[in-house]
């Protein structure tokens, strides 16, 4: 195990789900999602709307995609794309 060597692998991580918002439009609930609601590592899916204008519905497992891996070795990195 001592011969293992470190990669850099940039990954997303993507939550799916929806919320149910209470707006005067479709354009008015995008504006509130995107100024209002939104998940912070190791916290919670949050939202600064009053509680009856906003619920959600989302997986607690992210899906995950390894996008770009680096293998990190003496200053130089060699990298794969995936």
């Amino acid at each position: 195990m001592a011969n293992r060597k470190e990669y850099e692998v940039e990954t997303q991580l993507v939550f799916t789900g929806k919320f149910y918002i209470k707006a005067d439009s479709p354009e008015q609930a995008v504006e509130y999602i995107n100024k209002h609601c939104g998940l912070v590592l190791g916290g919670d899916i949050h939202t600064s709307l009053p509680g009856e204008m906003a619920n959600w519905d989302f997986e607690v497992h992210a899906n995950k995609k390894c996008k770009k891996v680096k293998r990190v070795a003496d200053g130089t990195i060699s990298s794969m794309n995936i």
